[in-house]
């Protein structure tokens, strides 16, 4: 009967797991989604370096856990010309305003 039990709470247990796991897990759309902002942020990486962080010392700026609404604002400023640049205002013509967004908001969630 002991053994019974044993077997009966395990599956249980497991079973319950599994449909968390299930429930939690991302969707593929989700998943790509995810992956495209990524790869929108990973554009960056040449002169802002990986996530965001620059290398010390660089004149470029960290964009990791600066704030969405700065970012956004500065890639708008480039795109118009009114914010001067040597390069970021042709590169950010090449981006929609979703693009910025989704852009601003990786950069934001990013630690410092």
């Amino acid at each position: 009967m002991k053994r019974f039990l044993i077997i009966a709470a395990a599956t249980l247990s497991c079973s319950a797991w599994a449909q968390t796991t299930a429930n939690s897990a991302p969707t593929p759309a989700q998943n790509a989604q995810t992956l495209n902002i990524r790869s929108l942020a990973a554009t960056c990486a040449n002169c802002h370096g990986t996530n965001g962080k620059a290398v010390e010392g660089s004149a470029v700026v960290t964009l990791a856990g600066m704030p969405k609404d700065y970012i956004v604002a500065q890639m708008k400023a480039f795109k118009t010309g009114t914010r001067p640049a040597t390069i970021m205002h042709q590169l950010s013509k090449g981006y929609s305003d979703a693009q910025i967004e989704q852009i601003a908001t990786y950069f934001a969630a990013q630690k410092k």
